[in-house]
């Protein structure tokens, strides 16, 4: 680990100092005034575990069983669209980090390397998030060519129906349709390293949606495209449709509330992944880290609950597991690694998170991740 970062905060100031302004805006930014975006974390933070000194304790492991697969830590790096636009090549960075360290790694539709490339890096061990087409013959197509890879697992995206009004991404061109600006120009030019590494890497692409998009779209007509292409709404018949093809792990990403949950066991869903977006849809909306709890009630040995948003540390690993969680994804961190380090930002970030959350365990005195509810003060 690299002793000039040794923690996310570190890395996001210098990933700041790195990146043109308004790739750094679209990395941190929520939707509306960000309310959402800050009570996730906030909201993590504000658990509290009960530790345990003067017991017998042999070691802390953090090894973790989903879907018949043991992965070295109970964490593992969420989907995030266009991140070759905050750091080129990032996607493929942090798609081998999580190779190295034996976690999963969860391609986008709408990442910036193709299923072909991450199956490569991978081995053909990852993840892979569905925006569902509004054409069910292109679905079909990203199904088979997911399952092709050797894909496992397949996550359906259910809290984006909308796009959601985020002023930074509007005042800096990157809503849809994008707009290149003056501004964003400059900004480029005030970051010679940025613009190096992109110029050599090429220009950002949605790589796996590459063979269905049409040639010579300016920025303009490819975001329209894009808005056409996609139906953001998931619905029962979608999920049903999907289940039957689809042999693997089937996830959904986004449920918040007991009754979407209810739906989801019923259509034969493998697992749910708590999730509000990063807090960049609905700024009105509750934080990750409450329905998980709720949720884990009611659900918790029925179906594998894991959640996303705001995770920033170790400690917020473990807060999310003393609460429920089987298992946790991060989606800011692992870039703010890619953007301040470069190709060691990947490695840099999961030796952080794997330390801090080793640090904890032995604090507590919880042998495994799985006994972290044990530990939680309600």
């Amino acid at each position: 680990m690299d002793s000039r970062y040794p923690s996310i905060e570190m890395l996001a100031e210098r990933a700041k100092q790195r990146m043109p302004s308004f790739a750094y805006d679209y990395l941190t930014g929520g939707c509306f005034s960000n309310i959402n975006l800050a009570r996730n974390t906030k909201e993590i933070r504000d658990i509290q575990l009960r530790p345990h000194y003067l017991r017998d304790f042999n070691g802390a492991s953090q090894q973790t069983t989903l879907f018949g697969k043991t992965y070295d830590s109970p964490f593992g790096i969420a989907p995030v669209g266009l991140q070759g636009l905050m750091w080129p090549k990032s996607c493929e960075i942090l798609a081998k980090a999580a190779k190295q360290h034996n976690v999963p790694f969860c391609l986008s539709t709408v990442g910036t390397a193709s299923i072909e490339t991450i199956a490569k890096i991978t081995e053909g061990d990852f993840w892979f998030q569905l925006y569902h087409p509004a054409e069910n013959v292109l679905r079909d197509k990203l199904l088979a060519r997911a399952a092709q890879a050797g894909c496992k697992t397949l996550v359906l995206l259910a809290d984006t129906p909308t796009f959601a009004y985020r002023p930074k991404e509007i005042k800096n061109g990157l809503s849809i349709p994008p707009q290149m600006t003056l501004a964003n120009i400059l900004q480029i030019a005030t970051h010679p390293r940025w613009a190096i590494e992109q110029l050599l890497a090429g220009s950002p692409e949605f790589k796996t949606m590459k063979p269905y998009i049409p040639d010579g779209l300016n920025m303009q007509h490819l975001g329209l495209f894009m808005n056409k292409t996609f139906s953001g709404r998931l619905t029962e018949d979608k999920i049903k449709a999907i289940r039957a093809q689809w042999k693997g792990n089937l996830i959904i990403k986004g449920i918040v509330n007991p009754e979407d949950a209810e739906i989801a066991i019923k259509l034969g869903i493998d697992g749910l992944i708590v999730s509000n977006h990063g807090g960049r849809q609905l700024d009105s909306g509750q934080s990750t880290i409450k329905p998980l709890a709720e949720l884990a009630k009611k659900y918790s040995d029925t179906v594998t609950l894991m959640m996303d948003g705001g995770i920033r540390s170790g400690a917020d690993v473990a807060s999310s597991l003393a609460s429920g969680a089987k298992f946790t994804f991060l989606g800011r961190a692992p870039m703010f690694g890619a953007c301040a380090m470069g190709d060691q930002g990947g490695n840099q970030v999961l030796e952080i998170f794997k330390r801090q959350l080793q640090q904890v365990m032995e604090q507590v005195g919880c042998e495994k991740v799985e006994d972290f509810p044990k530990h939680l003060i309600n």
